[in-house]
């Protein structure tokens, strides 16, 4: 019998094949800690354009096709670096959407969806009575300006914006009660 001799070819291509597939197990052995910086690198950039709820920051995070369990392990990271704070979340929404003319029932309404529990949320809306007849005011002026309503109908029509806006019934009632002269004196 003749001996058949061993290509070199072949030689090579079965040492590249070990080689990868050791590089296969190395990169696979760094792959939680290459992921979880992956992860927590995109939560930060989310995090430098404003703050999120943990519900929001899984929701996008689980969209871009990483893993739930990763995922979790990177904002309980970030929760405890103080990086992620849902207490900063509600404090500075709430500031923003009343400067904005909302009232408190559209903005609890809003930080719910965003996984927020009505009992995190309501320290921060208990709103005196004075604060809360300026936002009402603040969005009456900017919506209608200082003209009063023609009928029945347009005061509907504006009590049912204030409504949209998230301001309780018996506010709107008392304002739009008022005689015009004590409404533009809030």
């Amino acid at each position: 019998m003749t001996e058949v001799p061993v290509e070199p070819a072949a030689e090579v291509a079965a040492t590249e094949a070990t080689v990868e597939s050791a590089a296969a197990e190395e990169a696979a052995a760094e792959a939680p800690d290459a992921l979880f910086e992956e992860i927590r690198s995109r939560a930060l950039k989310l995090l430098s354009t404003r703050e999120h709820s943990r519900l929001e920051l899984a929701r996008k995070l689980c969209q871009r096709g990483y893993p739930e369990a990763a995922v979790e392990t990177v904002i309980e990271s970030l929760v405890a670096n103080e990086l992620l704070s849902e207490e900063r979340l509600i404090a500075a929404y709430v500031a923003e959407r009343l400067a904005k003319g909302f009232g408190p029932l559209r903005i609890r309404a809003e930080l719910r969806e965003k996984g927020l529990s009505d009992e995190r949320v309501q320290p921060y809306l208990e709103l005196d009575d004075q604060t809360l007849s300026d936002c009402l005011t603040q969005a009456y002026r900017k919506r209608f300006g200082e003209t009063e309503a023609e009928d029945q109908r347009e005061q509907a029509k504006r009590a049912r914006f204030l409504e949209y806006r998230g301001f309780p019934s018996r506010v709107i009632a008392r304002f739009l009660g008022a005689s015009p002269s004590a409404r533009s004196d809030r």
